[in-house]
């Protein structure tokens, strides 16, 4: 359900993308995450996100605060249906500059967020060592090769038990407005994804959007103490289906007109 630095299992996957017209920033796409991990390596482990965004720094992580639950409860407010997908391709718009890496602490996370892939194993000696990993240096060539104006966000944590962290919450200028993608490549060995080999896949992908017209998706009930800051980064409402089964390796995306029709079929898994 997602890339590991070393050997891990990850279940019950939520990935959440919107789309909204934010007052500060603009135009934007917010991108939720969250599984169980567990850690089968015999030192720290991270986990690798890939961003399909224009810029990004620590900033663009949002805190969830006491909301812990508010991936769980977009989930509750769709549940249940399940569906397939079909196999696509599609290509990526536009780049702009950001800090070249960051190392910071989010939730039970030390992050190393860089704009090139290849700058990630100098930065992950910033990483404190009971959560610095190690890694394979071919990994990073492949994303950089794979994924060209992509921000890389490696999430370091050393918890040896299965934990059910806070979501990760980031907002950020995406590098094509029209098209809404939810990070899933998958391989938990450390090496490179192999991508000619389907996966097995246990994950609701979630969609919003500020455009939808009344009456679309199902309202979510958030936690009525939620910080106003971070309910503007929300939808009213969602649209949300469960996938399982075994799927060709790759990503989630949807184009923004197909959010808005609602229409499961049109969820397809993408390949680099």
């Amino acid at each position: 359900m997602c890339v590991s630095l070393a050997p891990a299992e990850f279940s019950g996957t939520t990935l959440y993308c919107g789309r909204l017209h934010h007052a500060d920033h603009g135009l934007i796409h917010v991108l939720g995450y969250q599984n169980t991990a567990t850690n089968l390596a015999d030192g720290p482990n991270a986990m690798l996100l890939h961003l399909p965004a224009q810029r990004m720094s620590r900033h663009n992580f949002l805190s969830v605060g006491r909301s812990s639950d508010l991936l769980k409860r977009m989930v509750d407010a769709v549940r249940p249906v399940s569906v397939g997908v079909v196999q696509d391709s599609m290509d990526w718009m536009g780049w702009d500059r950001s800090p070249a890496v960051e190392v910071f602490e989010h939730n039970v996370y030390t992050v190393v967020l860089a704009r090139d892939p290849r700058a990630v194993p100098a930065a992950l000696a910033e990483v404190p060592e009971r959560r610095r990993p190690a890694l394979e240096p071919e990994l990073f060539a492949f994303y950089a090769e794979r994924y060209p104006g992509h921000a890389i966000a490696v999430c370091c944590f050393d918890n040896a038990q299965a934990a059910r962290a806070k979501p990760l919450l980031m907002w950020y200028p995406p590098l094509d407005p029209e098209l809404l993608t939810l990070p899933a490549l998958d391989c938990h060995t450390g090496g490179v994804p192999d991508l000619d080999s389907p996966v097995p896949v246990d994950h609701w992908v979630i969609l919003g959007s500020d455009e939808a017209p009344a009456g679309w998706g199902a309202p979510v009930a958030y936690d009525p103490v939620m910080r106003h800051g971070l309910r503007d980064y929300l939808p009213d409402a969602v649209i949300g289906w469960h996938f399982d089964g075994v799927l060709p390796n790759g990503d989630f995306a949807i184009s923004h007109d197909d959010v808005l029709s609602g229409d499961p079929e049109r969820v397809t898994r993408v390949r680099p």
